[in-house]
């Protein structure tokens, strides 16, 4: 089911509102970011109700997680985001986990039925070792019984989620899959500027087939691709992109092609892929099953997710995500007071749960993070 995304943005304002209130800080104020592509859909949205309660007005510099790190490090806007933490220039700097999403991986075949991918046939499609829709090993996950996990819902229609902010199963339902994929050139539409959404996406092949993937994880995809990203067969084959919007645009233009990039990208003739975990579940790219891999991580010493890819949390989707707001704890003065506003409305539950498969920090980790926000001004 949809919900208008007007509605959400009346929603959103009324509790922003309320959280306003408790809060003082100058209006007519107006702030900037920049950085990570996937962070774009969220921030605009949310920036909204936050501009209509507070008066000052908020823009966002989308670009990539790359040029938001260097922005960062040489001062330029208020704050900016990446989706991969970093270690800053300045020591002032500090990562702050704001918000959890699933990068999706978006396909566009013709027809209307789903796709499952396992770990290894989504690692082997990339790495250029599977090059046909009709392969085997995508023959073999779309032509079996398929576990998928239903969780619990809170009196709201929420999903319940236990004090470690994963959510609670209710059932597991097992359903027999046919699929016969095309036999088709798979396209691959990739990221060619430094991004956060591909190092993370890349992390995941580099920890759990390094066999193949023996190159360090890396924000630019060429540069931890196995083999000859330009040998004969990758050339056409293989396309790149600046941004998440160029490669929605990329993979809309071609017919048998596969991508990733943050859900809300997968517009038009696009659909978003079921992947496999290692409980044996398959699950989408959804704000539910991205809390369930979530739930599973630790925290570096340095406040930076470190992700068991390996996990057997019933629905985890493999390519859950936190994006990071990097923020110079030595700024003072009206804007970092009004990008902390900001930045707060951001991690509330009423912004992060708003946009859809986004979602707030719950658990331990929303302490840490409220934790990192209270170390930024407020006047």
């Amino acid at each position: 089911m949809k919900i208008s995304k007007t509605i959400k943005i009346a929603a959103a304002a009324i509790a922003f509102a309320a959280f306003a209130a408790q809060s003082a800080f100058a209006s007519g104020v107006s702030i900037q970011a920049g950085g990570s592509s996937f962070d774009a859909t969220l921030l605009n949205t949310c920036k909204v109700a936050w501009q209509n309660s507070t008066g000052n007005t908020f823009t966002y510099n989308s670009s990539d997680s790359g040029t938001g790190q260097k922005n960062e490090d040489a001062g330029i806007f208020d704050a900016n985001f990446s989706d991969s933490g970093y270690v800053p220039a300045k020591s002032s700097v500090i990562n702050i986990p704001l918000v959890m999403a699933p990068i999706a991986v978006i396909y566009n075949l013709p027809g209307s039925k789903d796709l499952y991918l396992s770990e290894k046939t989504l690692s082997d499609i990339f790495a250029g070792k599977v090059t046909k829709w009709n392969d085997s090993e995508i023959a073999a996950d779309n032509n079996q019984v398929i576990s998928s996990i239903v969780y619990a819902k809170n009196a709201d229609g929420s999903v319940k989620k236990d004090s470690k902010g994963a959510p609670v199963v209710l059932r597991t339902v097992q359903t027999r899959r046919y699929y016969t994929l095309p036999n088709q050139t798979i396209h691959l539409v990739v990221r060619s500027d430094a991004s956060g959404t591909t190092k993370n996406f890349v992390t995941l092949f580099t920890k759990t087939n390094s066999d193949v993937w023996t190159k360090p994880a890396d924000k630019t995809f060429a540069n931890v691709f196995p083999g000859q990203i330009n040998g004969a067969g990758n050339i056409g084959r293989i396309q790149a992109y600046s941004g998440s919007t160029g490669v929605a645009a990329g993979l809309n233009a071609t017919p048998y092609s596969i991508g990733y990039a943050e859900t809300s990208y997968a517009t038009g003739k696009l659909r978003t892929a079921f992947l496999g975990n290692a409980n044996g579940d398959f699950a989408g790219p959804t704000a539910a099953n991205t809390s369930a891999f979530v739930a599973g991580a630790t925290l570096s010493s340095t406040g930076l997710y470190q992700f068991n890819y390996k996990t057997t949390a019933p629905g985890a989707y493999i390519l859950g995500i936190v994006s990071y707001a990097l923020v110079d704890t030595a700024k003072t003065g009206a804007n970092a007071a009004a990008m902390t506003s900001f930045l707060k409305y951001v991690a509330s539950p009423a912004c992060a749960n708003s946009v859809s498969s986004y979602a707030a920090e719950s658990g331990p980790v929303a302490d840490y993070v409220n934790s990192l926000l209270a170390k930024l001004p407020t006047n």
